[in-house]
């Protein structure tokens, strides 16, 4: 995982390594194997190092392409490198060619439209002297960050990281990110940062800046494809399994060591049932677990899951975190954003993988949303197959070990999006854009603060973007992506694994995965209420039935964030001069308050959790964060 940072200045100055200083100095940890400055006129372009692939390890980056003078920095995974390398004539160039040069050449052969044209995992901005503009873009997806800060005849920043951007800049911090923060509201923008004018640049976006200014657009959108035929439930199940299989191997071209996550559920255990099969050695896996199977049904699936072939687990037990607490406790005292807090499962297997020398881990983190059933229940219904709408509901209510109740709520629900009419949802949309915005029950933020930093505006900008209209199955998944959290959940991901040094790969945030599903018909998400029925078919006889067919879904990550808190007695000196730091901005009482113990179960107040997590973040942050001229 190179990390990447460019610097252009837009008033004339020469570029010098030095202006990359600070931000690369930020970003250390993601890229342990040291760092490379090359400067070209305005532009200084940076790198930390971290080779992941067998390219990366021939391949300087900075790369330079001698014939052009075009240079680029960058996290640049291809999948498609075959297609590429024939484009441009260098299948049999007789030397390692690298995908940094494979982006190059890409971007002199098709210019902004370069991006659409690339499959997997990449952030990257090229320096072309020819036209003196910079040009960076992010995959469709959103696996890799690219953050930016513009300044207009002054200069461009770009990194990896939202703070490396946002200390390199001295912004201050965004009042609007803060207030969302205290409410615990994440998904709200997909630009925004915590720092104040630095953005994150939206997955499928790309930008060009010159002296003239910036221009950002929107290289490719995800559409439907054309709906998938085949004749048997099997012949749906061994179509997913071979594109998913594909996703898998192009995803295990590593330099070094590879493994996976490797939870109870179907997402991370499809993944490794694959990626076994296609290692020479066994493939290293991190699970998180309980003390007793017997009690705990996702410690009893991890152990039924080990029973695969050519695996090599870690257990990390919460029960037993002794071996892995001073590092756990080290990284949330270096807590990138608040939200990234109470990632102390995936912490804990990264840290596993750190230690275990393993640089790039596989996970399933999209799955959950990728084969999501969405709206099958109203569809049945719709098509008069009530039927199955029923199985579905009751068979849903069993795997989640829900009452009888909850069939009834599931069938209203199905039958409410089934019937409503358009007129009536365009009427729904009206009234929210009129009836007043609420913040949460028991809030942690000041009202005026929320009033002052638009917070309500955030709100109710999130909450019109209902579906205004009945979609087809295709379309409305389309809709449902970017509102699911994945973006941001994956840019978490990309944050805690960056502190050890780590590389995360999921492989279904994969063009051709995606566009898999969402061609198939509704009926291969979800029967008698079993979902992601398609992957359960394809891996009969791959992964055990122990996992294949469980019911339910449980999380360790409430025990393991508790067990860790044991391990930090202390925890509650960190918050004091956050208090005082965010006067004005924390609900009144709270700053007030003195309790910060935890309850019977080991709990903290929520609002409490949410300071703690505050205090963490704005540690070292100090000089940037604004004195609230309404504080007491």
């Amino acid at each position: 995982m190179t990390a990447l940072a460019l610097v252009l200045h837009l008033d004339g100055r020469k570029a010098a390594p030095g202006d990359l200083a600070r931000m690369l100095a930020e970003m250390a940890r993601r890229g342990p194997e040291g760092e490379a400055v090359a400067c070209d006129g305005p532009v200084a372009l940076g790198a930390r190092l971290l080779a992941t692939t067998p390219e990366a390890l021939v391949e300087p980056m900075p790369y330079h392409h001698a014939a052009s003078g075009c240079r680029i920095t960058g996290q640049i995974r291809l999948d498609n490198r075959a297609e590429l390398l024939a484009r441009f004539g260098l299948a049999q160039a007789g030397r390692v060619v690298g995908d940094g040069e494979l982006v190059v050449r890409a971007w002199l052969d098709r210019g902004e439209d370069c991006a659409s044209h690339l499959l997997g995992d990449f952030a990257f901005a090229i320096w072309d002297p020819r036209r003196a503009c910079v040009f960076a873009a992010r995959d469709q997806l959103g696996m890799r960050q690219l953050i930016y800060a513009h300044r207009p005849g002054q200069a461009f920043f770009c990194a990896s990281s939202a703070r490396a951007v946002g200390l390199a800049v001295e912004a201050p911090l965004n009042e609007t990110r803060l207030a969302e923060a205290l409410i615990d509201f994440e998904w709200g923008s997909l630009t925004s940062t915590f720092f104040e004018a630095v953005f994150r640049l939206p997955p499928a976006h790309c930008l060009t800046v010159d002296a003239s200014g910036l221009r950002l657009r929107e290289y490719w959108r995800m559409t439907p494809p054309e709906p998938l035929r085949l004749k048997s439930d099997a012949e749906y199940a061994e179509a997913f399994r071979e594109v998913l299989g594909q996703s898998v191997r192009d995803r295990l071209r590593v330099a070094g060591r590879v493994g996976s996550m490797l939870s109870g559920g179907m997402d991370s255990g499809a993944v490794v049932a694959l990626a076994c099969r296609m290692t020479g050695t066994p493939l290293p896996v991190f699970s998180s677990v309980g003390p007793d199977p017997a009690t705990c049904v996702e410690t009893r699936a991890i152990h039924a899951a080990l029973a695969m072939p050519n695996v090599d687990p870690t257990l990390i037990c919460h029960s037993d975190l002794a071996p892995w607490a001073e590092d756990l406790i080290a990284a949330w005292k270096a807590l990138e954003e608040p939200w990234d807090f109470h990632m102390t499962v995936p912490r804990a297997a990264y840290l596993a993988a750190q230690r275990a020398g393993v640089s790039v881990v596989l996970d399933g983190v999209a799955g959950d949303v990728l084969l999501g059933h969405g709206s099958q229940m109203a569809r049945h219904i719709r098509a008069g197959r009530l039927r199955q709408a029923l199985g579905d509901a009751r068979g849903l209510t069993a795997f989640y070990g829900m009452s009888r109740r909850h069939t009834a709520s599931q069938l209203i629900l199905a039958l409410r999006g089934a019937f409503m009419p358009d007129a009536l949802r365009a009427l729904r949309h009206a009234w929210r854009q009129r009836r007043p915005v609420s913040l949460p029950v028991d809030s942690a933020v000041d009202m005026g603060f929320a009033r002052r930093a638009g917070l309500f505006d955030s709100l109710r900008s999130f909450e019109l973007g209902d579906r205004p209209r009945r979609m087809g199955f295709a379309e409305e998944r389309i809709w449902s992506w970017p509102r699911s959290g994945l973006n941001v959940g994956r840019e978490r991901y990309d944050r805690v694994a960056s502190h050890f040094g780590v590389e995360p790969r999921d492989p279904y945030m994969d063009r051709r995965v995606v566009d898999f599903c969402l061609s198939l018909p509704f009926d291969q998400f979800q029967e008698d209420g079993w979902p992601k029925i398609i992957q359960r078919r394809a891996m009969a006889g791959l992964l055990p039935d122990a996992v294949c067919w469980r019911r339910g879904k449980q999380h360790l990550g409430m025990a393991f964030t508790q067990a860790l808190m044991d391990h930090w007695p202390d925890w509650a000196a960190a918050i004091p001069a956050t208090r005082a730091g965010l006067a004005g901005r924390v609900a009144a009482d709270l700053v007030r308050d003195a309790s910060l113990r935890r309850n019977a179960e080991g709990h903290l107040h929520p609002r409490v959790d949410l300071l703690l997590q505050m205090a963490l973040f704005t540690a070292k942050l100090s000089p940037n964060l604004r004195q609230d001229r309404h504080a007491p």
